[in-house]
């Protein structure tokens, strides 16, 4: 097997890789629901539950990562995951309900360790004065992992059906976690195999120990209490906006998959210029302006209706793409920034716990706010709420 050297280009290409696979966990069945939906007989709004129960199956996985990576090393752990996500991701092809469930825990379990494996594999290898732009370069993955999807997945299902599309994201996943395997005998070189050997108790222990970070750390909880708000506008987003598109707007499928496409190319825009204004005016600033312009093109979008210009929607979508997507990297960089001496992994964890928690609340409280109110402005509602709740946390934490 050729090796391929560790410099910190070759490990960014690679975890960029990795986050924009792992993004088919999340947004293959979300972006296919309506032909999904027309099929087995679903509302496509229900799509707020698949979201959750990936963060259900990431809560599983994501606090035992650290445990897990001391073991068999971050390039393994992630190559599992994005098997693991690949295996989820083909399952959905049944097209059975319980399929659909098996489906979304299963990716999310594969997902888990995506994000806090990255890190421990960067923290190391990036310098203090350019932490924001590598992470966020690393975490571009994320909305580039989603215009891929957006793009790819209708096209794909417009060719040989939903399930076509479904296949060809799994695939994608599969061929990622392959081209990884040169990079692992130089970057897991610090595994221990004896590490677990205390047994699963012991892992379960540290795991409740990285997430206890949250309780005794303020700046960690009050940058965990912003990543929760932004998240729940980023997620919603993600989840329902061709959904959106396509039942409240009339949009094609084809074109909404586009339209989303298009906000996920102004995210990888977003979490680079974030990066860059973080670096030079610091973290807090560049996140509480990223949450504020998120809550104003979320307002948009609970005021639009039918009789809007297409062009009003794409534009709040770029935007809500370039923030509410965008705000990730400088997130994770200020998270390993704050983290205590040698915890960047678990610090990264139990953000990702909490994060994941959050998930398993906000998108079905989005499908249910569909269903009572027949619409999607108190959805989007919710986000604006979200995103500001975010703003005021990250505005009022300790200064360290």
């Amino acid at each position: 097997m050729v090796q391929v050297r560790t410099s910190l280009p070759a490990v960014l290409i690679a975890l960029l890789a990795a986050h924009l696979a792992g993004m088919g966990a999340f947004l293959t069945v979300p972006v296919l629901a309506p032909a999904i939906g027309q099929e087995i007989g679903l509302s496509p709004s229900l799509a707020g539950f698949h979201t959750a129960l990936v963060y259900a199956g990431a809560l599983v996985s994501g606090p035992l990562t650290g445990p897990l990576i001391r073991r068999f090393g971050g390039v393994r752990v992630l190559q599992a995951g994005l098997c693991t996500i690949g295996a989820g991701i083909a399952l959905a092809a049944l097209g059975h309900p319980a399929a659909l469930v098996l489906s979304a825990l299963l990716g999310g379990i594969g997902h888990g360790p995506v994000t806090p494996g990255g890190s421990h594999l960067l923290a190391a290898r990036t310098p203090p004065r350019r932490r924001a732009l590598v992470f966020s370069l690393k975490q571009a993955g994320v909305p580039a992992g989603a215009m891929l999807v957006a793009a790819m997945a209708p096209a794909a299902a417009a060719l040989g059906g939903w399930r076509a599309g479904v296949l060809a994201m799994a695939v994608v996943a599969f061929l990622v976690a392959l081209g990884l395997q040169p990079l692992r005998a130089a970057m897991d070189v610090e595994r221990d195999p004896r590490a677990t050997a205390a047994g699963l108790r012991a892992l379960a222990r540290e795991a409740a120990g990285s997430i206890g970070l949250l309780r005794r750390d303020a700046a960690l909880r009050h940058l965990t209490i912003m990543a929760c708000g932004y998240g729940i506008a980023q997620f919603c987003f993600l989840t329902f906006f061709v959904t959106y598109l396509v039942a409240a707007l009339g949009v094609p499928l084809t074109e909404a998959g586009l339209i989303l496409a298009a906000g996920q190319a102004a995210g990888v825009f977003g979490r680079i210029a974030w990066a860059l204004i973080a670096d030079r005016a610091g973290a807090r600033p560049a996140l509480m302006l990223c949450g504020a312009l998120a809550a104003a093109a979320g307002l948009v979008l609970a005021l639009a209706g039918p009789g809007w210009p297409v062009a009003v929607v794409l534009v709040a979508g770029m935007v809500m793409g370039a923030t509410a997507v965008g705000w990730n990297g400088v997130m994770l960089a200020e998270a390993a920034r704050i983290a205590p001496t040698g915890q960047v992994g678990g610090a990264t964890a139990a953000l990702s716990f909490a994060f994941g928690a959050t998930m398993l609340v906000a998108p079905p409280a989005f499908t249910g706010l569909v269903a009572l109110t027949g619409g999607y402005a108190a959805g989007f509602g919710l986000c604006v709420l979200a995103a500001l709740v975010g703003v005021a946390a990250i505005g009022t934490g300790p200064r360290r």
